[in-house]
Parts: structure tokens; C-alpha cells; sequence
């Protein structure tokens, strides 16, 4: 069990070193701007531990630089990050019934993006211990480039800094192309989902619809596209389909 334990674990570290390296960089940027705002660098780094999500803490360091009060400020992190909520779910289908509630929520501490695209593409059930191999490379990445930026970044380039975010993007190409070489219907999910996304987020601002944020219109796009794609494109269960190739 322990040998089980120690290859999920080094394979989620594995998988989680480009996620670590491309927070490193976002991070950086990041604490950059948490400095700006009126942050200490040691407060700037226990908000990206404690939260681990780009958009949320972009939003909360904004919204600290101009003053606000702490409803507005939960309110607007529910909204931004509630998208993690229908990927807990998700992942939670992942993972096998009899992982304990201590173990779920620990993995669901490290629900991000990336980490729940990687997890997403491994094969059958994901062992628990992937999702902390992944967590133990990507969180101290975020956290230390946080904490960098809000210490050194005002002495780098402006330049410099706008290329550090670059890494983010190209972690994500890494995440979906994978899949989508392996697959006709996720190659043309993922473009349904670029055009879709681009369009939404152009019609917001062509219509000033400033109460559909971002935290909004991925959850919207997230239930459309997936509701549509589970009814024209279902995935069989394997346990079904060998119980019917038996009879």
C-alpha cells in the first residue's frame, strides 16, 4: 500500500512541476501587485496559500486597493471562484467511494485549474495521493512567487514581468492538447469553448453587463457546453459495457 502510495505521489509531483514553475511566474506578478496595494510581502503570500486562485486574489487585491468591506469582498470571491465548486464535483466521480471525507477535502484544497486538468486526464480511478504530489509542487510555487514578486518585483522591468505570465498559457496548451490529439469530439469541445468564451466575454462588454463577471460566465459556459456534450456525446461505462460483452 505504502509503494502504491509513493508512485501516485511522484507521479502527481511529476505532472505538478510545469504547474509549480507557471504559478511561479503568474505569482510573481501577482505579489507585485499585492504590494501596490498595501500588502506585506508575508501577508501577500499567506493570501495565495490560503486561496490559490489567480482571478479571486487579482480580484481581492483590486478591491483592498480602493477599500471595501469584507461582505462585498466574500461575496465577490464566491462568485469568482464558484467554477471549483462544479470541478470538486466532478473530480469527486474521480476518486474511489471509500476515500475519507479528511482525504476529499484535502484534495478539494487543491482544486485549480490546471491541477484539475491533470487529474481529469489520468487513466481509471486517481489515487489521492496524486492530487498531494501535484499540491506539494504547484502550491509553494504560487506562495514563493507571491511572495518574491511583493519583495523584488519593483525592481524588474515592466517587460519582464508581462513575459512571466506568458508561462501560464503555454502550461495550459500542455494540459489540453494531449487529449484533444487523442480525440475529435475534445478537439472540437476545446474550440467550441475558446469561440464561445471569447464571444461571451464580448458581448458583456458591448452590453456593459457588469453583474456577469468572469466567476459567471464559466460556470454558464461550463454547465451549457458540458450538458450539451454529455447528451450528444455520452461516455460509456465500462463496467456496463463488460457486463453486456459477458452476456
Amino acid at each position: 500500500m505504502k509503494s502504491e502510495w509513493k508512485i501516485w505521489f511522484l507521479r502527481g509531483l511529476r505532472d505538478g512541476v510545469p504547474i509549480g514553475l507557471g504559478y511561479f511566474a503568474v505569482a510573481f506578478a501577482l505579489g507585485i501587485k499585492a504590494s501596490g496595494a498595501g500588502l506585506t510581502a508575508w501577508q501577500s503570500a499567506l493570501m495565495s496559500v490560503l486561496n490559490v486562485t489567480s482571478a479571486g486574489e487579482a480580484a481581492a487585491i483590486g478591491l483592498l486597493g480602493v477599500g471595501t468591506t469584507y461582505v462585498e469582498l466574500a461575496f465577490t470571491q464566491l462568485v469568482i471562484n464558484i467554477r471549483y465548486l462544479l470541478m470538486s464535483c466532478s473530480l469527486s466521480q474521480k476518486i474511489a467511494p471509500e476515500t475519507s471525507v479528511l482525504h476529499r477535502l484535502l484534495i478539494g484544497y487543491g482544486v485549480t485549474d490546471e491541477i484539475f486538468g491533470i487529474s481529469m486526464g489520468v487513466q481509471g480511478k486517481l489515487s489521492p495521493a496524486y492530487s498531494y504530489g501535484a499540491i506539494a509542487v504547484a502550491v509553494p510555487g504560487w506562495t514563493l512567487g507571491t511572495l518574491l514578486g511583493a519583495v523584488l518585483g519593483n525592481i524588474l522591468p515592466v517587460r519582464a514581468v508581462s513575459a512571466l505570465g506568458v508561462a501560464l498559457y503555454a502550461m495550459f496548451l500542455a494540459i489540453i492538447l494531449p487529449p484533444a490529439r487523442k480525440s475529435k469530439v475534445i478537439a472540437g469541445l476545446i474550440v467550441v469553448s475558446m469561440l464561445a468564451s471569447a464571444g461571451l466575454a464580448f458581448l458583456v462588454k458591448r452590453l456593459a453587463l457588469t453583474g456577469f463577471g468572469e466567476g459567471f460566465r464559466i460556470i454558464a459556459l461550463t454547465v451549457v457546453i458540458s450538458l450539451v456534450a454529455a447528451i450528444l456525446f455520452p461516455v460509456k461505462e465500462e463496467g456496463k459495457e463488460a457486463l453486456r460483452d459477458g452476456e
